[in-house]
């Protein structure tokens, strides 16, 4: 598809709340946005918890999936339910969003797709600027290079890669991760970010065969604190084993929520 132009809100909001108004309480929802980032038109999915306003968690999906991961969908119905709002997207080029992967794709476009997001998040008044980044794979890398400036509090990642030298390097581009290391033609190296972020929660499976678990002990070795590091045992890259899924959920919803709701309560 090709880039498209800036676009509003598919569903309108139900209820508006002007700055300093007091929380109200609603249904939960789920409502279907577009925005528009570098002019290309991405869709997405964002997740209202009954008590608004409310601190925001955005979401970021691998590199070739998008926002219907259902580890992605698990943790947003979470968050919901413990009071934060969650927004699933498909970046450029990847499910309902314009764009081509393979020309489209690279942790600077991702980036800037995100900190789109934000933005256009911020507008509404049932949203806080309370921020909390979550990504898979690729999505992870992208929620660390965004943190900064997107003023994330809270980052969770899974199975997150530092650099793409060393994936290009063990992966055979006629194998079956082929289409990723394609995918990968610009490098990146986030050595530099990591110093910057803090309120990181890192998951990885230790027999990843796709991004080995060297990468999640590098993240958090120069990441600031507060951080945590969960190694899953027996785990693989695409998180399979329910018992770790659960883990995920669990422990991922409440980082956010000791980050983003509970400093704000009290």
């Amino acid at each position: 598809m090709a880039p498209g132009t800036a676009s509003e809100i598919v569903k309108a909001p139900e209820h508006c709340h002007g700055a300093g108004m007091k929380t109200t309480f609603q249904e939960q929802a789920v409502e279907e946005l577009l925005f528009s980032a570098d002019g290309f038109r991405l869709r997405g999915s964002l997740h209202l918890p009954a008590s608004r306003p409310a601190p925001l968690v955005v979401g970021c999906h691998g590199l070739l999936s998008d926002r219907r991961s259902p580890k992605q969908i698990a943790l947003a119905e979470a968050c919901q339910r413990q009071g934060m709002a969650y927004f699933r997207f498909d970046h450029r080029g990847c499910g309902e969003s314009d764009g081509r992967l393979e020309t489209d794709t690279s942790l600077d476009h991702r980036v800037s797709d995100l900190l789109h997001a934000v933005r256009h998040l911020y507008r509404r008044p049932d949203i806080q600027k309370r921020l909390g980044l979550f990504g898979s794979s690729m999505g992870g890398a992208v929620c660390i290079r965004a943190a900064g400036p997107a003023g994330a509090a809270a980052i969770v990642t899974c199975a997150a890669p530092v650099r793409s030298r060393p994936l290009k390097a063990a992966f055979d581009a006629a194998g079956p991760h082929g289409r990723a290391v394609s995918l990968l033609k610009n490098e990146f190296d986030l050595i530099d970010d990591l110093p910057k972020i803090g309120n990181l929660l890192v998951f990885h499976g230790d027999v990843d065969e796709v991004v080995p678990v060297a990468h999640a002990h590098e993240i958090i070795q120069g990441a600031a604190s507060p951080k945590r590091l969960i190694i899953q045992k027996s785990g693989d890259h695409p998180m399979s084993d329910p018992r770790h899924q659960q883990e995920f959920i669990r422990e991922a919803a409440l980082w956010f929520h000791q980050t983003l709701v509970m400093p704000a309560a009290g």
